[in-house]
């Protein structure tokens, strides 16, 4: 018959005193003697053990093994700073001793449930720890130590061997340097660096200086997203004055009724908002000022920059201001020449015998007695008038046409 764990007090007993040690070392903080737990997570996994003592673990809220954070999973020195608290456990041994016994104390006095000390005081987290922080199991954590006579290539147990059989990291990379204690005061730890240096540049939406804009942006909406889903989830930061959803563009437009509610919403949502199984896009709205000179920069409604297409021509440059009192020569024609002047016989072409005369046009000089009477130029008309060559009944070959029709 199966017996639970609870009531198996024999067996548990048991295993607790073959996994721990009673006062077997002292404490990497505080130096003082503590219990030591002692284990195997796992097949092929190497032996671990606690590091520091219960007092030490309780003030900082971190794990007696690996000391990150109980609650993210996060180095100290990331979880201090997106909780802006800063560290006052004494260095010395006088104060350090001093210290941990008034905080054994307060412990004491606690119910367990949450943390004491300047962490206890914390009003909220942050979230860039609710971004960074590790919601899976890291069992890299727990692989075995690198053989070193492997690695000098001396190692002949094979496969039986316990460590593990790869290269070591480079000794320049900051990640093979650490260090207990400056994980545990949060200091120069290269874990805790390289992750507020993915937390910089993490994308983040800060608000417009224009404190009239109280409207959000949301994109991405598809068919499966009403304006009561997107009410059901922005109701809750603030009063709604206005929710238009417009289907062609799959985006909507949220109108708080003041600018803190606004802004609430834009914090707790921008980056992380999922409805209907859709992630969607938070943005700020914009001023329609703004929007028009954006529009003009090359920037589309959406926020986005858009780039020049190559191959299409540059923009046009103005046309010439008109003057009233300049001609209105659309020909390019010279204002002191006649049109009778233009009436110049061309020869025929190669191989065509010339008309017979009579019948072809006649040839006047432009001064002589038979020629017709020349029309004023064009500068000394009546204003309104436009002459057009095609118009001229003198132009080249309207007289031979008449000609021909009286032999006829």
């Amino acid at each position: 018959m199966a017996t639970s764990l609870g009531s198996n007090t024999y067996n548990r007993q048991n295993w607790e005193d073959a996994t721990k040690e009673k006062y077997g070392k002292e404490c990497k903080i505080c130096a003082r003697p503590f219990t030591v737990f002692r284990w195997c997570p796992g097949t092929r996994m190497r032996f671990k053990k606690t590091e520091v003592c219960q007092t030490c673990s309780k003030m900082k809220n971190v794990c007696q093994t690996c000391l990150l954070d109980l609650e993210y999973g996060l180095p100290i020195q990331v979880r201090d700073t997106g909780v802006s608290v800063k560290d006052e456990i004494p260095r010395s041994d006088v104060n350090k001793e001093y210290y941990t016994q008034n905080m054994e104390r307060e412990i004491a006095n606690s119910d367990g449930t949450r943390p004491v000390g300047q962490l206890g005081k914390a009003t909220s987290s942050s979230d860039m720890l609710l971004k960074l922080a590790r919601t899976t199991p890291y069992y890299k954590r727990n692989r075995p130590h690198i053989c070193s006579f492997w690695v000098k290539g001396e190692c002949k147990r094979g496969e039986e061997c316990p460590y593990r059989h790869e290269k070591p990291t480079d000794p320049d990379d900051p990640l093979a340097d650490q260090n207990i204690k400056d994980r545990y005061y949060g200091i120069n730890d290269p874990v805790a660096d390289k992750l507020l240096k993915r937390a910089s540049t993490m994308p983040r939406l800060d608000p417009p200086e224009d404190k009239s804009i109280t409207t959000l942006y949301i994109g991405g909406l598809g068919d499966n997203v009403t304006d009561g889903d997107l009410k059901g989830h922005f109701y809750q930061f603030g009063e709604i004055r206005t929710i238009t959803i417009v289907q062609r563009q799959q985006c909507a437009f949220i109108q708080f009724a003041t600018r803190q509610a606004a802004e609430m919403a834009a914090e707790k949502s921008f980056n992380k908002l999922i409805i209907n199984g859709r992630r969607l896009t938070v943005k700020w709205g914009r001023s329609q000022a703004a929007r028009g000179k954006d529009g003009k920069d090359g920037i589309s409604e959406m926020g986005i920059r858009l780039d020049p297409v190559p191959g299409l021509p540059g923009a046009l440059p103005p046309p010439p201001a008109l003057d009233d009192e300049a001609p209105a020569n659309y020909f390019n024609l010279d204002p002191a020449t006649s049109p009778a002047i233009m009436n110049i016989a061309i020869p025929p072409p190669p191989g065509i015998n010339p008309p017979p005369p009579g019948f072809g046009p006649p040839m006047f000089h432009p001064m002589g007695p038979m020629a017709p009477p020349v029309p004023p130029p064009i500068t000394m008309r009546p204003p309104g008038t436009i002459h057009y060559p095609s118009q001229d009944p003198q132009r080249m070959g309207a007289h031979a046409a008449l000609a021909s029709h009286h032999t006829e």
